[in-house]
């Protein structure tokens, strides 16, 4: 059983969201799907970047006003690790620059894509969080306050992400010097990549997570465990996790597990769960959850 410390319920109401549109969860019926995420609005970034050569090794940076250096918070994006997905998480961005936070909504090779799976999504994710060393002199960030967000299928790559420092050069996903970051939140993404498989893929209504392994569990059992946070414990670094209490692709058990893991390894790790909210509230600013998701990235960056 978990610690209780460990495990926060907050109770979010439309007046914690004034000045913002409000889209209230209130009950399993009136959920967002994954269409709706398709709908959030997009608004221009301030500049659009490559980290590499192909067109989805790209990022949207976006800055808020003064002269930084400012914090950054890189946002992952999910969608089942399929290519239909791309960068829905650039709401949060514009609203984080009203914070005095930048973003960098990353895109990267997925699920059929030339150079996607393992390990190149992987190593994408990698080579963008570097890139931030590159244009932080330009845009003025502040990347000893870089943080990563993901939501979904981003929300298990940002856990990956804050493994990094502990893969060794034996690995087909090392990559040298990778960036410190300041901690990691995850936003209903799956953690440990053995687990949870048939659920997972009847969800994505496809072969997803063996797709992205290249093989099954008892194929490639060693891929399984490289980009499971579950088997890199203690990552060293903060971790919130933000779960709605209807959450339908990861269960809260498996979650609860992993964070009396983490804790019990040394490491700070908490679960939210947020009231009236399922898989997809937590990535859209204009919902009941937004003001938790808000304070956990000001948590992480600025503490």
């Amino acid at each position: 059983m978990l610690v209780p410390s460990l495990i926060v319920v907050v109770a979010v109401t439309c007046a914690a969201l004034s000045g913002s549109t409000v889209q209230q969860a209130s009950s399993v019926q009136g959920l967002m799907k994954a269409a709706d995420i398709g709908r959030l609005p997009r608004p221009a970034a301030d500049h659009e970047l490559s980290y590499g050569s192909d067109l989805n090794q790209r990022g949207e940076l976006r800055l808020p006003a003064g002269p930084g250096p400012h914090p950054v918070i890189v946002l992952v994006h999910g969608g089942c690790w399929l290519p239909q997905a791309s960068r829905y998480l650039a709401a949060i961005g514009e609203e984080l620059k009203k914070d005095g936070i930048a973003s960098w909504n990353i895109e990267y090779r997925r699920i059929g894509q030339p150079g996607g799976g393992f390990p190149g999504t992987y190593l994408d994710v990698g080579h963008a969080i570097d890139h931030l060393r590159a244009i932080a002199p330009r845009y003025h960030l502040d990347v000893a306050r870089a943080a990563v967000l993901g939501h979904s299928a981003g929300g298990h790559l940002a856990m990956w992400a804050a493994t990094r420092h502990r893969i060794t050069s034996a690995s087909h996903l090392y990559i040298a010097d990778p960036l410190p970051i300041r901690g990691v939140i995850n936003m209903a993404g799956t953690i440990d990549m053995s687990a949870n498989i048939a659920h997972m893929e009847a969800m994505c209504r496809g072969p997803v997570v063996t797709s992205l392994m290249g093989g099954t569990l008892s194929a490639v059992p060693e891929r399984y465990r490289s980009v499971s946070a579950q088997t890199s414990l203690p990552l060293d670094v903060p971790q919130i996790l933000i779960w709605g209490d209807q959450e339908d692709y990861v269960p809260q058990p498996l979650v609860e597990q992993y964070v009396a893991a983490a804790t019990g390894a040394g490491d700070r790790a908490r679960l939210i769960i947020v009231p009236g909210t399922g898989h997809f509230e937590t990535a859209s600013p204009f919902t009941a959850a937004w003001p938790v998701v808000r304070e956990a990235i000001r948590s992480v960056v600025r503490n």
